[in-house]
């Protein structure tokens, strides 16, 4: 693994304990340009994961809490009218910055969870007809809680799909929670391990990652295969087609690699593709559609 990579984990493991592989998985999204859900119960970390990505990342930081009463404009921002210039300014709001934490966005309406969709896709946002650029990097964390808890509005499968990866982060175990009750939280303090501009070229290198015919056939084999069979719920989209290759070149370029096998593949799969294949069904276990679609299709037929 890429030494800043590794740093990067070690020291958020040091604040998440026992979660590594989510934490990973979480760099993995970030590298590969993607938006990361997390679905959890409240209590789990998971604001703490969201700002301890941003800080060894030098990356700024805004969370907004989403309510039944937060307005778009409350996230994206307003023009006001300034009496002495004569002319309206704009004041941007909290999604002009780079590490978003949607908190609890299955608790706001439908129309504000609607307003992130641009945001999201296009790195843009459009206030009074016209268009604003994000910043670069730009990458939404959001978070909900289950469904079964009051006050909550599920996702449409269109807003689901437009998260790379959802994950979620699960109780510790026992060493690991007992070693969180019982250290210093001063000696927790995070470093920044790697700037901005460096990121940048991170993911500009991710980009660059070879993909051979045989693993893009797999790919395609996994996303056609639920379009084909009525075991999955929901099928996969092209977008997600191209998630799961993004995320898989981003998984071996952290493993030093400049090519993806199909490990990739089948490490990030279950992140990217569950909540779209399962969409709003909470009746089975968080990944069995996910394994159940590794078991069908074989790397090495393709």
């Amino acid at each position: 693994m890429r030494t800043d990579i590794k740093t990067c984990i070690n020291q958020i493991s040091h604040v998440i304990r026992g979660k590594r592989t989510q934490i990973e998985l979480s760099l993995i999204c970030l590298l590969a340009r993607g938006h990361l859900l997390l679905e959890d119960l409240p209590g789990m970390g998971k604001t703490t994961l969201s700002q301890s990505l941003a800080h060894v990342l030098g990356l700024e930081f805004a969370r907004i809490q989403f309510t039944s009463d937060l307005l778009p404009a409350d996230m994206l921002g307003i023009n006001i009218y300034d009496q002495k210039v004569s002319e309206f300014s704009f004041h941007p709001g909290p999604i002009f910055n780079q590490v978003i934490l949607a908190d609890e966005i299955n608790r706001a309406s439908p129309k504000t969870q609607s307003a992130l969709l641009e945001a999201m896709a296009e790195r843009q946002v459009t206030i009074d007809g016209k268009t604003r650029d994000l910043p670069k990097p730009f990458f939404v964390i959001a978070t909900q809680n289950p469904l079964n808890q009051s006050g909550t509005h599920p996702l449409p499968e269109s807003q689901l799909d437009r998260f790379n990866m959802q994950l979620s982060l699960g109780f510790p175990d026992f060493e690991s929670e007992k070693a969180m009750l019982l250290e210093n939280n001063e000696a927790n303090e995070l470093n920044t391990i790697i700037n901005i501009d460096s990121l940048l070229k991170l993911q500009d290198q991710v980009d660059k990652v070879k993909v051979s015919d045989a693993v893009v056939t797999y790919v395609l084999n996994l996303v056609n295969l639920t379009r084909e069979s009525n075991d999955y719920p929901n099928a996969l989209s092209p977008r997600a087609a191209k998630a799961l290759l993004t995320t898989a070149k981003a998984c071996a370029f952290i493993n030093e690699r400049d090519f993806v096998t199909p490990e990739d593949v089948q490490f990030v799969l279950s992140a990217v593709c569950e909540h779209r294949l399962r969409g709003h069904l909470h009746t089975q276990s968080a990944s069995s559609f996910s394994e159940h679609l590794m078991q069908q299709v074989d790397p090495l037929a393709a």
